[in-house]
């Protein structure tokens, strides 16, 4: 008879890893209820979690929800432990107390016998130091009566007697009773688990140095952070200094290597929100998987971490992360493509970027990138400090809301680009080199026109007649330039005033050529505004053209927009912002 002999296959460390690396992208893909079922009703819950790099693991709970993930940081490594409290308990180089009261509780809550001993292997100063920021202990003397020790004193064993220190954040964080229950527990359970650790700890706790004891804690978190890409506020912010391309080039290049280092994978979270499309993520798609591509996630997740350190952020949401991802993938887009321009547009731009993207750091691409954007803001900042507006004391709002828009972004302390609520947001982030172009475009335009005016109102312009309109209407360079204009057609005084209706309707029933709505400007009234504008400015008008013209173009377009389908009888000076007009009531 024949029997059928079934062979398993010999267990293979790289097999398990690689399944562990394939059904942590599944859980990630999930949903947040259906990530935790996932988990825990996998065969091994103990080493899936335990594989899960420290900052997946971070959000995934943040996710799913930190009181419905107890069980999941049960299962978690020590490791992953520490790095949620080196996230979550510090702000700049200061541990926040209340929260290192929160996350203790949350662990305690999780699993208290590994709470105890991980205070008693690893986290013994750190812990001693918590304590005696939170309470005080008193020793009884064998003749001493307990009432000595007044009101709010407490002990588990009738000699070390304790009592918790009024909270002086618990009007800000509000966890004061959380603070006294997580004490109360943690030091009855320690006291159970080994009573000679506990009058050792209770000794010693009071002899820690509070200053040597937080800056030692702050640097090992720095240095385990740094191993992540977070790095010291200091050392990060220099994510943000432009480099050119042709210093990029001259530098060293980084080292790539074929071999999977899956003892250390990737971060997932920022690699799945990869969904932009742009030459950066269009490179990475032409890379196949393995070390190599590996090895540029991981790489492009530090370079994550250090924008979230050099932002000085909190990130514990995946939308937050979502935020930092387009920012980091947009600017090393902006980058491949300022690199590849200076390839003389290459036609073969996506494979030469992804060899760019192996050979140069990412950190340095974003720099490259990143300078295109500063180089905005440096020019609009000089500008600015010697502009004809500024000189006359003008507030930005004299460009008006869109123009405004632009220069302001570009103003703040790290540029932004005017979105204008096109993608649903007013700023955004620059992602491409198009925003750049189409920013850079703008700020000309303000800048040329800025001249324009200069030239024309240099000597004198009559600017106390401005302070006393701004407190009335919303004065633009718009309605500036062209109530100058319309007086000057009607004979009147130049001066900044409003026009009367009737004045203004005359001049209205110029401004257009024929009868049919919606009407156009006449041309001969576009000439004599640039011939006007020569004579005021003393430039050619094939110059003014070169350079406003696009800006006068537009200004003519809104006109016809705004009023090309009113008839004189309805004007209304409440209506009219293109042009300054006397209201009845004023």
């Amino acid at each position: 008879m024949n029997e059928t002999v079934q062979h398993r296959q010999p267990f293979s460390i790289e097999r398990a890893i690689e399944q562990l690396h394939i059904k942590r992208k599944e859980i990630l893909s999930l949903s947040a209820e259906k990530a935790l079922d996932a988990i825990l009703d996998h065969p091994q819950p103990h080493a899936l979690i335990h594989s899960f790099p420290e900052q997946d693991f971070y959000f995934l709970i943040h996710d799913i929800g930190i009181e419905d993930s107890l069980e999941l940081l049960s299962l978690a490594s020590n490791r992953q432990w520490e790095y949620i409290l080196d996230v979550e308990i510090w702000q700049r180089d200061t541990m926040i107390i209340p929260l290192v009261t929160k996350w203790l509780h949350i662990l305690l809550k999780a699993d208290p016998e590994r709470l105890i001993n991980w205070f008693l292997d690893e986290k013994t100063e750190f812990i001693e130091f918590y304590l005696l920021k939170n309470m005080e202990v008193g020793i009884r003397e064998h003749d001493q009566d307990p009432s000595d020790f007044g009101d709010g004193f407490f002990t588990f064993d009738d000699m070390f007697y304790i009592k918790f220190f009024d909270d002086p954040f618990d009007s800000e964080f509000k966890i004061g009773e959380q603070r006294d229950a997580f004490l109360s527990e943690f030091l009855n359970r320690l006291a159970a688990y080994d009573f000679m650790t506990y009058q050792k700890v209770m000794f010693e706790f009071q002899v820690v140095i509070p200053a040597e004891t937080e800056e030692e804690a702050y640097r090992l978190r720095n240095v385990r952070l740094a191993e992540k890409g977070f790095m010291p506020f200091d050392e990060a912010i220099g994510i943000y200094q432009p480099l050119k391309p042709s210093h990029l080039k001259r530098q060293t290049k980084k080292l790539m290597t074929r071999d999977d280092d899956r003892n250390s994978p990737a971060p997932l979270y920022p690699a799945e929100m990869l969904k932009q499309d742009n030459l950066f993520t269009r490179s990475l798609q032409t890379i196949e998987t393995g070390g190599i591509f590996e090895q540029l996630q991981a790489e492009f997740a530090g370079l994550c971490n250090q924008v979230i350190s050099a932002d000085q952020k909190t990130i514990s949401e995946k939308e937050e992360l979502r935020h930092i991802v387009k920012k980091v993938c947009g600017y090393i887009s902006i980058g491949l493509e300022r690199l590849a321009k200076d390839e003389n547009e290459n036609p073969h731009r996506i494979n030469q970027s992804a060899v760019m993207i192996q050979k140069f750091p990412l950190s340095r691409i974003f720099r490259a990138g990143y300078g295109l954007a500063l180089e905005l803001k440096w020019r609009a900042e000089k500008w600015r400090k010697n502009s004809w507006f500024e000189k006359k004391g003008l507030p930005l709002s004299f460009w008006g809301e869109e123009w405004l828009g632009v220069i302001g972004g570009l103003l703040i302390k790290k540029p932004l680009f005017f979105d204008n609520y096109k993608t649903g947001v007013i700023y955004r982030e620059f992602a491409s080199l198009d925003d750049i172009n189409e920013t850079e475009s703008t700020l000309s335009e303000v800048i040329a026109f800025d001249e324009l005016l200069c030239l024309m109102f240099d000597v004198r312009c009559p600017m106390s007649d401005v302070r006393c309109l701004m407190s009335n209407v919303l004065l633009t360079h718009k309605n500036f330039i062209l109530t100058f204009w319309a007086r000057h057609y009607l004979g009147l005084p130049e001066a900044l005033l409003p026009i009367e209706i009737d004045e203004f309707k005359r001049f209205f029933s110029d401004l257009w050529s024929g009868k049919e709505k919606p009407r156009k400007t006449s041309r001969l009234m576009k000439e004599f505004f640039l011939s006007w504008l020569s004579d005021k400015t003393g430039a050619d008008a094939y110059e003014i053209i070169g350079n406003s013209g696009k800006t006068l173009k537009n200004l003519f377009e809104e006109i016809e927009s705004e009023y090309g389908e009113v008839s004189e009888k309805d004007l209304d000076p409440k209506y009219i912002y293109l042009f300054l007009v006397k209201n009845v009531q004023q």
